[in-house]
């Protein structure tokens, strides 16, 4: 169960990784890669399917960031967000963020175990335009229903 403490602290770090970064609209790794950029975040795309993404680099892996990034948003299917999360841990990033939303779920029991084992502070499963200021009016509601039903820790 996501912690709103930890969800506060994931969105104030300055430089972010989006692994599983897409350039197709409908995903919701496009959206949120862009909604983190309008915010004044420095987005990292990592997917080892592209050298590009919209005419930037594009990483295969967390490891090969040129520089520290303060949370990675994971946004593969759950069979390969433990994967990841041994990268980042490799990569030494202190944040990861396993994406929860109406499609696929980034969550698995084995990614969130890893996270714990290896200090690295877990956003369990949300939506970040959930808290992305503003936020929308249907991912306010989505939010509000979430916490109502106990699925958002103080």
């Amino acid at each position: 169960m996501p912690s709103m403490a930890v969800i506060e602290d994931f969105l104030h770090q300055d430089r972010l990784a989006v692994v599983g970064a897409s350039d197709r609209p409908q995903d919701m790794a496009y959206v949120v890669l862009h909604e983190l950029r309008k915010r004044g975040h420095t987005v990292y795309p990592v997917n080892h399917h592209r050298d590009t993404l919209e005419g930037e680099r594009c990483y295969a892996s967390v490891e090969d960031i040129p520089e520290p990034v303060g949370g990675a948003m994971v946004f593969v299917n759950a069979a390969a967000a433990a994967d990841v999360v041994r990268q980042c841990a490799e990569a030494h990033i202190p944040r990861v963020w396993l994406h929860k939303g109406l499609g696929p779920s980034s969550v698995s029991d084995e990614a969130v175990q890893l996270c714990r084992d290896n200090h690295i502070a877990v956003v369990d499963g949300a939506c970040a335009m959930m808290f992305l200021e503003p936020v929308a009016m249907f991912h306010r509601v989505h939010r509000g229903a979430r916490r109502m039903h106990h699925a958002l820790t103080a």
